[in-house]
């Protein structure tokens, strides 16, 4: 069992995991004000209630995308665990063939992600990533990484439609009764809702045509499970993606 770690600009995913199961995953917000210590006694606490204390985790392994909170939190993985954690980066093996320009600006949360779509769907592949901002991978039928996109992630543009418009709020994010809608803040959320599934659909369909052949399609991060059901493709959901693909890259670096 390790312990992995996903640090995302909204969220920090934290899960503790094998071949054989998930055995916890735990969300807490990033914060890039809080200390290694403050990190030491989220982590202690997360453990304590899943009860690891007898069966510690063997290692650990950080994915981030946000390095001001990463050596706080390597620090409070060694403060907790004792070990040093293995931080995914330029020189760390995944087992991909990156295609793209420069391949160690590809975000550490990405190529975990695209490490475990490889081991566990059949290619060609797609993997959405909705969070901060909404991600697009692309692999095609030889395991290579070909590149992708990014774009606003749904709480982005919900904020930044706020913003800038005098007459807007912010809104939650459940989907409206219908498409068309009544008032102004079901007509934002069947904006925001039907928009992002149309555009994910569309996407989808401009990828196949450049490809020329029809993909496999799964999706993960913290917003996918509203805006993916709206879809009209066949999307596989698949929300520990990320901390799959973490224990895969943890194994190849520590055999």
């Amino acid at each position: 069992m390790i312990l992995a770690i996903q640090i995302g600009n909204t969220n920090t995913i934290i899960g503790c995991l094998d071949e054989k199961k998930i055995y916890f995953v735990e969300r807490l917000s990033t914060n890039k004000l809080k200390t290694e210590l403050e990190y030491a006694i989220d982590l202690k606490m997360i453990l304590d209630l899943h009860q690891t204390e007898s069966e510690k985790p063997e290692g650990a392994i950080i994915a981030s995308v946000v390095p001001q909170v990463t050596v706080n939190l390597k620090g409070a993985v060694e403060k907790i665990l004792g070990k040093t954690p293995l931080v995914v980066g330029p020189g760390v093996k995944n087992g991909m063939n990156i295609l793209i320009d420069n391949p160690a600006q590809m975000g550490s949360d990405l190529v975990a992600a695209a490490v475990a779509g490889i081991a566990g769907y059949e290619l060609p592949l797609i993997i959405i990533n909705m969070g901060t901002a909404t991600t697009v991978c692309v692999i095609d039928a030889n395991r290579n990484y070909m590149g992708g996109m990014i774009m606003p992630g749904v709480n982005t543009s919900i904020t930044a439609l706020a913003r800038n418009a005098s007459m807007l709020s912010e809104i939650s994010l459940d989907a409206p009764k219908h498409v068309i809608g009544k008032s102004t803040i079901e007509c934002m959320k069947s904006g925001v809702i039907y928009s992002n599934a149309c555009s994910v659909d569309g996407i989808i369909e401009r990828i196949e045509e450049e490809l020329g052949q029809s993909v496999t399609v799964v999706a993960t991060g913290d917003l996918a499970k509203l805006i993916i059901p709206h879809c009209k493709r066949k999307i596989i959901m698949d929300e520990e993606l990320a901390l799959k693909g973490l224990l895969i890259i943890y194994r190849k670096n520590r055999q």
